[in-house]
């Protein structure tokens, strides 16, 4: 049997207990990842927000990458109801891990350029904690296992399939930065 590749990961830790999950990303025009040119990105920052349904992209950043519109969408918000353009771009979010070739709406955003909604997150798997009064918001994909805080038990995703377990003292494949014994190991 032949192993899968690995679930790509990132790990975000805040100073403090935050309320707000931002990272940086870097955002293209849509393009084949598998080729070796890609177009200029632009780095920006990135609100995670789980009531959004679908991500959403500033103005401005459509008018800095020179953005073509692909279609148009009604999009639901606090206000009502707003026709909006759509635009293909690719994502690239902290520690390379990326998303091609994904549908955006143009939105009214400030503070930030990309809204990033449940359409990513529910491609893997979102981790929140806030412990010893700081933050730390962890993300991989694909989804590799789920966790059940009642029962304390990780049970690894039948989809995932790898030739053997890493060793204890390995990097955990999770992508958190500790020790597999100290995190998805542990169980």
């Amino acid at each position: 049997m032949s192993a899968l590749p690995l679930a790509k990961a990132f790990t975000q830790r805040y100073e403090g207990i935050t309320n707000v999950l931002k990272t940086e990303c870097t955002v293209y025009s849509a393009f084949d990842p598998r080729t070796p040119v890609k177009p200029e990105g632009c780095k920006v920052l990135c609100l995670w927000d789980t009531g959004a349904t679908n991500s959403a992209i500033s103005a401005r950043l459509v008018q800095t990458l020179n953005l073509k519109p692909s279609g148009k969408a009604t999009v639901s918000h606090a206000q009502g109801q707003t026709d909006v353009n759509t635009y293909m771009i690719n994502l690239v979010l902290p520690n390379n891990v990326g998303v091609a070739f994904l549908p955006v709406s143009e939105g009214i955003l400030s503070g930030f350029d990309i809204l990033i909604g449940m359409d990513i997150i529910s491609r893997g798997d979102f981790s929140l904690s806030c412990s010893n009064g700081k933050t730390v918001f962890s993300f991989q994909t694909p989804s590799t296992h789920e966790v059940d805080y009642v029962t304390g038990k990780m049970i690894r995703s039948p989809m995932i399939k790898s030739d053997k377990e890493p060793g204890r003292n390995s990097p955990c494949p999770c992508g958190s930065g500790k020790k597999y014994k100290h995190c998805c190991g542990k169980h």
